[in-house]
Order: structure tokens, then sequence, then C-alpha cells
């Protein structure tokens, strides 16, 4: 099974681009228009199916989209002049992967920490508290562990929140919010299996909006 990695880098000209990168609904804007990208009948979780995340990067160069998944997207079906695209085969760089290599990491994640219900109930705490500062670079570094790294040096930087509204089968419509941060670094491999496991998976909530997407490069340094 390969995994595709796609940057696609939107046209500030297209109209469908700059409303799909602007205000609270881009979470949501971004994960329909890339689920379009891939089949329709894909059972009733596409976005797992298909291994769907991705992640906007911002640059000196404006919004770039990065998008990783198991199943190559069609991008022909982006709407015309929406931006350029490249996609390519991760095999070469996952296969690679062994203990002892340091990479170079980043992962905007949702970190968040669950009470227990007795908690819940004796301080009145929602069911999902979202991490900040010191407390979600806590939160990583628990996650690097059980995807088979070891951080060197962490950066960690606050994301505005993603949101999203879902209409389940009740017909009541949810609003969704994922706080997000986002986390760079190096650091060594000390399990690859794992690693390529999580980097396939993507790591904690919010999958479908932007979230959990694990990027990694051969390191230039450790710094």
């Amino acid at each position: 099974m390969s995994i595709w990695l796609t940057r696609v880098i939107p046209d500030p000209r297209s109209p469908e681009a700059r409303r799909d990168l602007t205000g609270n609904a881009t979470a949501m804007n971004l994960h329909r228009r890339l689920m379009a990208l891939y089949p329709a009948d894909a059972g009733p979780d596409p976005r797992a199916q298909f291994g769907v995340l991705f992640r906007i990067d911002d640059t000196p160069a404006g919004p770039h989209i990065l998008l990783q998944s198991t199943h190559q997207p069609d991008l022909t079906r982006l709407p015309q002049g929406y931006g350029t695209t490249h996609s390519r085969p991760l095999d070469a760089l996952l296969d690679a992967l062994k203990p002892g290599l340091t990479i170079r990491y980043r992962c905007a994640a949702s970190p968040v920490r669950k009470p227990g219900a007795t908690t819940r109930a004796l301080y009145n705490l929602p069911a999902v508290i979202p991490l900040t500062g010191a407390h979600a670079d806590e939160w990583w570094t628990r996650q690097a562990d059980t995807a088979g790294l070891k951080p060197l040096t962490l950066h960690s930087h606050p994301l505005d929140t993603a949101h999203a509204t879902r209409t389940p089968a009740s017909g009541t419509p949810q609003r969704i919010r994922h706080a997000r941060t986002r986390f760079d670094g190096s650091a060594t491999v000390t399990d690859s299996d794992l690693l390529r496991q999580k980097i396939t998976e993507g790591i904690g909530r919010g999958k479908a909006y932007g979230c959990g997407l694990l990027s990694i490069a051969p390191a230039r340094n450790t710094s």
C-alpha cells in the first residue's frame, strides 16, 4: 500500500480557494473539498477508508494545503484555476526509516485530556479538556513515544481552533471544535514500524478537520 503526499498551492485569484481558506468554516470547507478528490462509494467512513489527512501550512508565499492519503487523489476534480498541485508517493521515505535515524517532524494536532467520570462530576468538568502550553507539550511527548519517536527538540505554536458542524442521524446539528497546536522539532526513530503506522493513521482527534497529519523529513541537524 502506497502513501501519497500531495501539496496544493491555492491561487489567491480563485474564488473557490479563497472561500475554502477564509473564515471559521475553513476546516469543514477543506474537508469537503478534499474528500471530493476520492471515489464516492467508500462506505460509511471514506476518510478512514482512504487514510485522508490534511494540514494547512503557512508559508511566505501564502497558505499551502498538505494532503496525505492511501489512495491517489484525482486532482482533476479540483475547480479550474484552484491552484497548482504536486503528488508523490512516500514509499521510499517510509522504507528508509530505521531505529536510530534522526528526523525532523511537524504535526498540527488537537491535544486534549479526558477526565474520568468521577473527576468530571466532582469538579464539573467537560468530557474533553483542550490542552495548551506546557500541558500540550507533555501531551505531544507522550504521543511521540507511542509513535516510535524520541523528541530531541520541540517547538510548539497555538493555531486557530478548527470549527465544523455535523448532522447525525438524529437530525440535530452538532457543533465541533478542535483546539489545535502545531508541534515542530527533531526526533530519533525508536520504532520504525510504529512510526509508519502513526504516519498512516494520524495522531489524536479531529483528523477530518485538519488535525493529526504527522510529516517527517531527514534531519539536516538536531537544532
